[in-house]
């Protein structure tokens, strides 16, 4: 009994000078990161580990009313868009374009884009990097069930997954996050 309570004071204390040595090694690095890194890889860690994808991983996915159309909620979309001042961009069909190359019908799959160009302007000032999340987009796709989903890139990576960004941009940034989410929400609901 007295040799297994030695032998976990032992491991305690390994236990807490290792963790001891990664504050000192990694403790000026982190210092720097945003104060909600660590939920926003638990966030995804949880979701990775659930479903073993990191692609779901990586996403916000909203479903849809079951009674809407497509056509209605990319109306909504649009709609909330123009509501908050954020510009619809453009519209990419790609059932039609797998429509036309196989000539078969394909599932309603449509890629929506929006952006605020001051914003967008100001990330890539940043870093050039960024450009890689512009413009915002959401993709409207029925599932191989027949249902409406909407996805988008979950911006909280972008946002807080690193060092922090500047306050001013981080506040742009959270802005067009509310955007993207209201969107999403509204537009599952219909709302305009």
């Amino acid at each position: 009994m007295k040799l297994i309570r030695n032998l976990l004071a032992l491991l305690g204390l390994v236990v807490v000078l290792a963790i001891i040595a990664a504050s000192v090694w990694l403790g000026p690095t982190l210092s720097k990161f945003d104060a909600r890194f660590l939920v926003v890889y638990q966030e995804f860690a949880g979701k990775l580990l659930a479903t073993g994808d990191p692609g779901v991983s990586m996403m916000w996915s909203v479903p849809v009313t079951a009674d809407l159309s497509p056509e209605e909620v990319v109306e909504s979309m649009k709609s909330i868009a123009v509501s908050r001042n954020f510009l619809f961009v453009g519209e990419s069909p790609f059932y039609k374009q797998v429509q036309a190359i196989t000539g078969e019908d394909y599932r309603y799959v449509n890629f929506l884009s929006f952006c605020d160009a001051q914003v967008g302007k100001k990330m890539l000032e940043y870093r050039d990097h960024y450009s890689g999340f512009m413009p915002c987009r959401i993709a409207l796709v029925e599932d191989k069930k027949g249902r409406l989903w909407m996805h988008t890139m979950n911006l909280d990576l972008m946002i807080h997954g690193g060092k922090a960004l500047p306050d001013d941009l981080k506040a742009d940034a959270m802005r067009v996050r509310g955007h993207i989410k209201a969107i999403m929400d509204g537009a599952a609901k219909g709302e305009f």
